[in-house]
């Protein structure tokens, strides 16, 4: 059997906050808390603060709750971050591997915690998958979202826009150690930090007994099919552009404007066109993962948009 790598998920922080040059006098208060789903599953989240959340971060596909860590400790607000289904801590997305990751369904399940942990929050702000999430809570949920951020994505994300991301996510089922694991990772995100890269891998991977690495969100693959178990279908998000241009709350879209974005001039011109009252924000060193390219940048803005 292979030496396990220890891992503790709340004794990282100081590297966040050294990195980006925050201010760590002590560690933050973060718990991680379940909410039982109706269906049996669970779904897991961080607590960040001792207060009511005042925020709801719904990470991306193929990510967890710990990609808003230093988002997190920029804003130094109480706030609820997600694991969606199927992603980091939380269940499957449903108990027999079917009707998998569609926002529809996604957004079911985090109304559930919403409305349990942060049912009083001033916004909901969601990345890519997470964005969809977002803009489907905000359809079906109006009640519990007051103001809505979507980051980096619209309803005109495509196969091949996102392309690059999906490659990378489709990539090998498991890793023989954590060299391999990181090599890929990092030659995915050259322009990201070995250390931050490091700390996203043991937030977002598993090792085995026998010392491999398996992503958590692949976890589930042997009992769905793999684009399923893997969260890389992409189905037709385009039909969200009318329930989108219907929500009544103030909406914010922060887009990154380096080359791995999803979110083109033609999104930006629809988004405009379908919402004119909402704002968007265009930021210039981040790419599709603004949370961790900017995070301090992202922060300011959805500080800005939802101030306490």
């Amino acid at each position: 059997m292979a030496d396990l790598l220890a891992y503790d998920e709340f004794g990282l922080f100081h590297e966040n906050a050294a990195e980006f040059g925050l201010p760590y006098d002590h560690p933050p208060l973060v718990r991680r808390q379940s909410v039982a789903l109706p269906d049996g599953r669970t779904l897991s989240a961080l607590v960040w603060g001792d207060r009511p959340p005042e925020l709801v971060l719904i990470h991306g596909g193929a990510q967890n709750a710990h990609t808003w860590d230093t988002v997190a400790l920029a804003l130094d607000r109480p706030l609820l971050a997600v694991d969606l289904p199927g992603h980091g801590h939380s269940g499957d997305v449903s108990p027999l591997g079917t009707g998998r990751l569609r926002a529809d369904s996604l957004a079911d399940d985090v109304a559930v915690a919403i409305a349990a942990l942060a049912p009083g929050a001033a916004a909901v702000v969601g990345m890519s998958l997470g964005g969809m999430t977002a803009m489907c809570l905000a359809d079906r949920y109006p009640d519990l979202v007051r103001r809505l951020v979507l980051v980096d994505v619209t309803p005109g994300v495509t196969a091949a826009k996102a392309k690059a991301i999906t490659d990378f996510v489709n990539g090998p089922a498991t890793f023989a150690d954590f060299d391999a694991i990181l090599a890929r990772t990092v030659q995915h995100n050259p322009t990201r930090s070995v250390s931050s890269l490091r700390r996203g891998i043991l937030h977002n991977a598993v090792q085995q007994p026998d010392g491999s690495w398996v992503w958590r969100h692949r976890r589930f693959a042997a009992a769905a099919p793999a684009t399923a178990a893997t969260g890389t279908e992409r189905p037709d998000y385009g039909p969200l552009w009318d329930r989108l241009g219907s929500v009544r709350m103030p909406v914010l879209l922060i887009r990154g404007m380096r080359p791995q974005s999803v979110v083109d001039d033609a999104d930006e011109d629809e988004f405009r066109r379908r919402l004119p009252d909402a704002e968007v924000a265009r930021i210039a060193d981040a790419g599709h993962s603004v949370q961790g390219d900017t995070p301090l940048e992202l922060a300011a803005r959805i500080e800005q948009f939802a101030p306490r």
